[in-house]
């Protein structure tokens, strides 16, 4: 992506879904937006006010009618992206904003690389890095808390709380550099005292904030759930149940399933990401299944829940298995529309049920809902949940501050607790889009939609 592109060129996308709809949206941001809706619409587009919907008529270049819409000018700095910007709403048939958006590229402007809009917002000071990063987190939410997070980060949140934190160490920094400059006058024992209080609340805010990241890898990407079990024990039907449709095989024979499977459900308002595994069994058939039993292992080893199925009808286990991670487990016993053996009498706490008849599945259900709420936030709270990216700014700027907390408490010399503290500034700065590369403006806004 041409990060920085020319300051005078104009842009122009569809901001709407591909296929047909009711409505279709053209977007034109620029300098010379106005003056490309006026020639798309014989000079109409130039007579109507601002932040005024009226009814305009777009034409090719021979006169033709292209279709009729409802247009709509935004005047910079009061738009989106800060820029003149016009939006034409069409029939949202494929052909009709493809043929808008041709006549719109054949006025002048330019296709809008995807997260153009929205990167041209950021650069124009209309919102930080954290709120462009939560327009596409409001677009790609799936559930209601993950909407609600991103609602709140789209407001400010984040951003504003790494600058606090920000600003608390460039206090610090102050008073340090003034006492680098007058190197005769030591820090006296009340001062330091002061400014290591403040420096360790501003660590302590760092921690509360990569605290965060598990919350927000979870909204993003759902709980991983994986579905484990001995072969045959249900776990597919389980899948399947859970989906609502049939998507994993199943089959009377043991070991149908090879390979992991994965699909996404909303259970209790949270996403979850179900992994149905291979059935574990110590002695597989063949190099294939093997191969799947491990990796059945490794994506147990590595999920927030683990669903155990078992076989009502086989003898049960002298204990029930144990996980060696912070996971939580669910017990079930399928298909006890067959019958139960009488050993699983002495495991209460697994839920009997029947992915065949449905029976016990409401309680299958309830289960799932109560661990996966506890997953969800006080919607009274302030929430923030961070990224992986926001996860290495802070981990970077938690780093430089506690070596400057220990120089301090060391009495080192403080020319070096001053380069930690810039370290820990610029990786908070980071976060916001303070300061900023190339690289990393490419990297986000290349996940946007075209349009966005």
């Amino acid at each position: 992506m041409n990060l920085f592109h020319s300051a005078g060129e104009t842009i122009a996308a569809i901001a709407t879904a591909p296929g047909s709809a009711a409505v279709g949206l053209l977007r034109i941001s620029g300098p010379d937006a106005l003056a490309i809706a006026a020639s798309m619409t014989h000079g109409r587009a130039a007579k109507i006010s601002a932040r005024v919907a009226s009814l305009c008529h777009v034409y090719d270049h021979e006169g033709e009618l292209i279709d009729e819409t409802l247009f709509t000018f935004f005047q910079a700095p009061r738009s989106y992206t800060g820029e003149n910007t016009c939006e034409f709403a069409g029939h949202g048939g494929s052909l009709v904003m493809s043929r808008l958006l041709q006549r719109a590229l054949a006025c002048g402007a330019r296709l809008a690389e995807p997260g153009e809009f929205t990167r041209q917002a950021f650069l124009n000071g209309k919102l930080d890095l954290t709120q462009a990063e939560a327009v596409m987190d409001l677009i790609s939410a799936r559930t209601e808390q993950a909407m609600r997070a991103a609602h709140q980060q789209r407001q400010g949140h984040l951003g504003q709380k790494t600058e606090s934190l920000r600003n608390e160490i460039l206090e610090t920094l102050a008073h340090i550099e003034a006492y680098i400059d007058f190197p005769d006058e030591d820090i006296s024992p009340d001062v330091g005292r002061a400014l290591l209080s403040r420096l360790q609340k501003v660590n302590h805010g760092l921690i509360s904030l990569l605290a965060t990241a598990g919350r927000g890898r979870i909204l993003r990407d759902g709980i991983r759930t994986v579905i484990s079990g001995a072969p045959n024990t249900g776990k597919s039907s389980l899948l399947n149940r859970l989906l609502g449709f049939d998507r994993a095989i199943v089959s009377d024979l043991a070991g149908t399933t090879r390979d992991t499977l994965e699909e996404a459900a909303n259970i209790g308002g949270v996403l979850l990401r179900l992994i149905d595994t291979a059935g574990m069994r110590d002695q597989p058939a063949d190099a294939i299944e093997a191969e799947g039993i491990r990796r059945s292992s490794v994506e147990r080893d590595q999920a927030d829940l683990v669903i155990n199925v078992f076989d009502a009808t086989s003898i049960a286990p002298a204990e029930l298995p144990e996980s060696e991670q912070a996971q939580q487990q669910i017990f079930l016993l399928n298909k006890v529309d067959l019958g139960i053996h009488p050993s699983w009498q002495k495991h209460a706490e697994v839920i009997r049920f029947s992915c065949l008849t449905d029976e016990g599945f409401s309680e299958v259900e309830a289960a799932i809902r109560q661990i996966a709420q506890t997953h969800a936030f006080d919607s009274g709270a302030s929430i923030i949940a961070i990224n992986a990216r926001h996860q290495d700014c802070l981990q970077r700027a938690h780093a430089a501050l506690d070596h400057a907390i220990a120089m301090l408490e060391e009495n080192a010399d403080l020319a070096l607790v001053s380069i930690e503290l810039r370290e820990a500034m610029e990786a908070l700065g980071e976060i916001a889009g303070k300061i900023d590369t190339e690289d990393l403006l490419g990297v986000i806004f290349s996940r946007f939609c075209i349009g966005k």
